[in-house]
């Protein structure tokens, strides 16, 4: 079975800084009335925006490090990494398309490309069990170990727990609420560490399969 590269970890691990390290110099550089929850964490990287810099260095840091991760998670299921690659690229386009005054339709069809894609992907990452060949080993698949029960449910958690921060989020959004800001970082954030997780869980599980190998 393939092996998840030990550089997928750094790439995981990155996304979170360089979302939440991001947002957090981009407000402190923002001059007196900024308020994080009211305002978008897109607003600190929008045209004319104080040191606009900061905030799209770390938007294009963590689109960067989703496709890293994607390309390096191969223990996950061809789906869940396209569309995490996909979170990614579209996270990169919105930096590309930053939000203007009088508004920017890419952007913002790129920022909910990237916020759905990346709140559904761990639900697809998990492998299908195969089935072995006729006359080989009935106990696992031929490619290693099946994913277990445990696994599938962890990540079917985490979509839905995802998700529903992500309907909170559009619910504040359409209707122009007070928590726009304050729900947007709550569920980019989140979507930002999962992928850690997801690593980190298939190291472990390397890890234990080398260790209970034969001997």
């Amino acid at each position: 079975m393939s092996a998840v590269p030990r550089w997928a970890l750094l790439s995981a691990g990155g996304a979170p800084l360089f979302l939440i390290g991001g947002w957090t110099l981009a407000q402190a550089a923002q001059p007196d009335g900024f308020d994080p929850v009211r305002q978008t964490i897109s607003a600190l990287a929008a045209t004319g925006a104080d040191h606009r810099w900061i905030m799209t260095a770390g938007l294009t840091g963590l689109g960067l490090c989703h496709l890293v991760t994607a390309l390096g998670l191969v223990t996950a299921a061809p789906a869940g990494r396209g569309l995490l690659a996909l979170g990614g690229l579209a996270t990169l386009v919105l930096v590309a398309f930053p939000q203007r005054p009088d508004g920017s339709t890419t952007h913002v069809v790129a920022a909910g490309v990237a916020f759905v894609a990346l709140a559904v992907w761990p639900a697809l990452a998990v492998p299908r069990r195969a089935t072995p060949p006729l006359g080989g080993d009935q106990r696992q698949p031929p490619d290693g170990p099946a994913p277990s029960g445990r696994s599938r449910g962890a990540a079917l958690a985490a979509a839905v727990v995802l998700l529903g921060l992500l309907g909170w989020f559009a619910v504040e959004f359409f209707t122009d609420g007070a928590r726009i800001g304050l729900t947007e970082r709550l569920v980019a954030g989140a979507e930002a560490v999962v992928p850690l997780a997801a690593v980190l869980a298939s190291l472990v599980s390397q890890r234990r399969s080398a260790s209970s190998g034969p001997r």
